[in-house]
């Protein structure tokens, strides 16, 4: 048996395969359903490569992007609350690496 793992990568390296073929992105994601089901890239997903491979840009290494902001345990917080309750909100944010203002306003120690 393969080890084979199918990942965006190969998806997105399929496609260059497609538009090679001058296939459109809704004819390349209907292939590549019938190959790996709803495993597969969505349309949107398929069209929006297609536009970046139309512009040159072969890249399939998707592009870095911001992203969620990075969250913490409610844990973490006590626990440094616990060590010194006289913390303010940056102090904790750099200790947490997040933000400073991504705690929760139900937080009883600061009412």
């Amino acid at each position: 048996m393969s080890d084979f793992v199918l990942n965006n990568h190969h998806l997105r390296e399929v496609l260059t395969f497609f538009i090679h073929l001058k296939k459109t992105a809704a004819e390349a994601c209907r292939e590549l359903h019938k190959v790996y089901g709803d495993v597969a890239l969505s349309e949107t997903t398929s069209r929006d490569w297609f536009s970046r491979f139309k512009d040159g840009d072969f890249v399939v290494k998707g592009r870095p992007h911001e992203g969620r902001a990075k969250t913490f345990e409610r844990a973490e917080l006590e626990a440094l609350l616990d060590e010194d309750p006289c913390q303010t909100q940056q102090d904790l944010s750099s200790a947490l690496e997040v933000p400073a203002k991504p705690f929760p306003s139900d937080c009883t120690r600061w009412k």
